[in-house]
């Protein structure tokens, strides 16, 4: 059994900053690769940052220079540092990983996600 668990969303201001966690707990052997996805209403969900094992990183254009992703391997843990919010950058913030719980078994798992609102 995995579980991931988010934290640190919020309401702030156009301008502002928020960082959110994402652990993940029980039968994690390995973690390939982290990230998050975001959903704003009557949109689809998008892929906004993912982390390799290895630290290498990626993210879509429009949080290019405002949003950090990064990983902390020893706590099973990713975080995104997201800075110069904008209105746009609302939505249901999404964490998952790539996990391998045995040597034959790995898949993807997925946070419960966390509301991020950013008012103009």
């Amino acid at each position: 059994q995995v579980q991931l668990v988010e934290s640190g969303g919020g309401l702030v201001r156009a301008g502002g900053s928020l960082r959110l966690s994402c652990a993940a707990s029980g039968s994690v052997s390995s973690i390939n690769a982290m990230g998050w996805y975001r959903q704003a209403p009557a949109n689809q969900r998008e892929l906004v940052a993912t982390i390799a094992s290895g630290g290498t990183t990626a993210y879509i254009d429009s949080v290019k220079g405002r949003f950090t992703i990064s990983r902390d391997n020893a706590k099973n843990t990713v975080y995104l540092q997201m800075n110069s919010l904008k209105p746009e950058d609302t939505g249901v913030y999404y964490c998952y990983a790539l996990i391998r719980t045995t040597p034959s078994v790995t898949q993807n798992y997925w946070g419960q996600g966390t509301q991020v609102t950013v008012s103009s």
